[in-house]
């Protein structure tokens, strides 16, 4: 078989894994694509608008765009694979947390390589030709920066049903009437995350539209009355610089509740994990080793009494365990009254009591020791122990028997036992454990109660990849950002320049380049954060678990808004420069 038929993720859990990446790294990756389309948008389509007034037919104008777009975009893609398939022999050998591959693995197919080949340079040219039908249609507004039309209010629409259908499911989270068909859900969730992302994009003109001119009316500061009177004229600005950061934050919100529900899936409500190892053929250093690895904080040896396989009728077994008081408030926290070295009977009533345990009962066990067998016999002792286990979290059942370690013959172990490891629950311990368990014996059969090993294995995949894919979305919404805030100081020149002939100062004109970007992109972020909180909410609504509100997540989400707008201010002071060039501003 060239092919194992297990597999890493479950289909249902990676078509989490897809939307999730589609909206922190798709969406960026769009929002940057457009961007980098529109990079001296202002130049060039003048370029092309006065080709188109010389006498250049519209044919001519597009094919002059269309080279110049689809040369730089097979350009772009060709070193892209490259750089690709570097990368992958690179990491392929480091390998990621819980998730390693071969290079064979991660390399490009033939068929992927002509679809980026031949769709990137298409989607250039499609995008180029959007670009351009301006200047090809009406060159004289162009070369005369004619007023752009005021903004349509239909901006708003998708994000207002998307918001309805949000606020919906955190109503009913709120009330306590979480929706408990998820085939409805499964459609209206994605389907509301989907229209207030590309809300976001719309309404965020708009608002800064609004917004601006608020502002402007009750400002009697000149730089900030100018960054919103610009911002007033030319709100699409804000929406090249603002919205690949405004994602991103979306997106980031949306990512931590995935992460959240995979918490809850793998978080076990006990605080102790057990780890049940049979003893069978193991030998003492390496049962030794398995009580020292890390992680480990209890350990006790279960075994049951032995009957003849051959006899009729329903066998009569007594379960026993061999610990001393320490082992057993380890696994047993609750019990009190532990005496070392005396045998007890363990009883608990929540339990439901072993009616084969009786006081003055005699079992058989097997002992084995230096090539030689024995059989013990071990008479149920009238002393119990009692212990109250309303969580159902003790690792005892009520009728097993304590035998003390000190009981057994020396130089004699049981003939067959199980080996019963203690740690915390915690998914990274657990893991750690088995990792260590694995170091001693990789071949030892290893029960987890409570825990599914290969589930645990595909959340830490599946976190391996959303964290790449969020590392990866900021390098795109930075690289958005920086394209955009080049694009529009290329375009802000002309007017820069006829502000510093009419006397404006270096320090008037940074303040308002800051002001222009600071503002739209602060209220992008807080409608971003909230937006996205409220979506993340109603996702986890809709996930079935217990937390529905992520209180813990927001102080990271509000840092790194913050540092988004002290980046983006600090960004924006070079691109007033010292020097006064009127060739910027003659006329062509």
């Amino acid at each position: 078989m060239p092919y194992t038929d297990d597999e890493t993720v479950e289909p249902s859990t990676l078509g989490i894994v897809r939307f999730t990446l589609s909206g922190v790294v798709l969406l960026p990756l769009v929002v940057y694509l457009s961007v980098c389309s529109r990079l001296s948008a202002a130049a060039r389509v003048r370029r092309l608008a006065a080709l188109r007034l010389v006498g250049l037919s519209r044919k001519g104008v597009r094919r002059v765009n269309a080279a110049e777009t689809v040369a730089a975009a097979f350009l772009g893609t060709v070193i892209g694979l490259c750089i690709y398939a570097l990368a992958n022999e690179v990491i392929c050998r480091i390998g990621l947390p819980g998730f390693r591959w071969y290079p064979a693995d991660g390399a490009l197919s033939l068929s992927t390589v002509l679809i980026c080949l031949l769709g990137c340079p298409a989607l250039a040219w499609f995008a180029g030709a959007a670009g351009a039908r301006k200047a090809i249609s009406n060159p004289l507004a162009v070369r005369r920066t004619a007023v752009e039309k005021p903004l349509s209010k239909w901006g708003l629409l998708p994000l207002l049903p998307g918001l309805g259908i949000v606020a919906g499911y955190c109503v009913a989270g709120a009330t306590g009437h979480e929706p408990k068909s998820t085939s409805l859900s499964s459609i209206l969730m994605p389907l509301a995350i989907v229209l207030v992302g590309i809300g976001l994009v719309l309404s965020l003109p708009i608002i800064s539209r609004s917004l601006a001119r608020a502002v402007a009316l009750g400002s009697r500061s000149l730089p900030l009355s100018l960054a919103m009177r610009r911002n007033e004229v030319e709100p699409g600005g804000a929406l090249r610089v603002a919205t690949g950061l405004v994602l991103l934050v979306y997106a980031a919100s949306l990512a931590q509740g995935v992460l959240i529900e995979l918490d809850q899936v793998s978080k076990r409500n006990a605080p102790v994990q057990s780890y049940n190892l049979p003893l069978r053929g193991v030998s003492d250093e390496k049962r030794r080793a398995f009580e020292r690895v890390s992680g480990v904080k209890g350990h006790f040896i279960k075994m049951d009494s032995y009957w003849d396989h051959d006899s009729e009728g329903w066998p009569k077994i007594l379960h026993a365990v061999i610990a001393d008081c320490d082992q057993l408030r380890n696994m047993v926290p609750t019990v009190t009254g532990c005496v070392e070295r005396r045998f007890a009977r363990l009883v608990s009533d929540d339990q439901i009591y072993d009616e084969d345990s009786r006081p003055g009962a005699v079992f058989p066990f097997l002992l084995q020791g230096d090539g030689k067998e024995r059989c013990f016999q071990l008479r149920v002792p009238e002393r119990a122990l009692k212990y109250p286990d309303k969580a159902g979290e003790a690792l005892v059942d009520s009728g097993d028997v304590l035998i003390p370690p000190s009981a057994l013959p020396k130089s004699f172990r049981p003939k067959s036992a199980t080996l019963v490891l203690l740690s915390s629950s915690a998914p990274d311990v657990v893991r750690s454990v088995l990792d260590g368990i694995g170091g001693v014996d990789p071949t030892i059969e290893v029960e987890t109660p409570g825990v599914v090993v290969t589930a645990l294995q595909q959340i830490t995949v599946v976190k391996t990849i959303l964290g790449m894919g969020m590392v990866l979305g900021l390098i795109i919404g930075v690289a958005a950002y920086l394209v955009a805030a080049t694009d529009r100081a290329v375009e802000r020149r002309p007017q820069v320049t006829a502000l510093s002939l009419l006397g404006a100062r270096p320090r008037t004109l940074r303040a308002v380049q800051v002001a222009q970007v600071v503002l739209p992109l602060a209220v992008g972020l807080m409608l971003a954060v909230a937006v996205g909180k409220a979506a993340e909410s109603s996702y986890l609504v809709t996930g079935g678990g217990e937390i529905f509100w992520d209180g813990a997540g927001l102080p990271l989400l509000l840092a790194s808004a913050a540092g988004v707008v002290v980046v983006a201010a600090l960004g924006s002071l070079p691109l007033i420069g010292r020097r006064i060039d009127p060739e910027l501003i003659r006329r062509d």
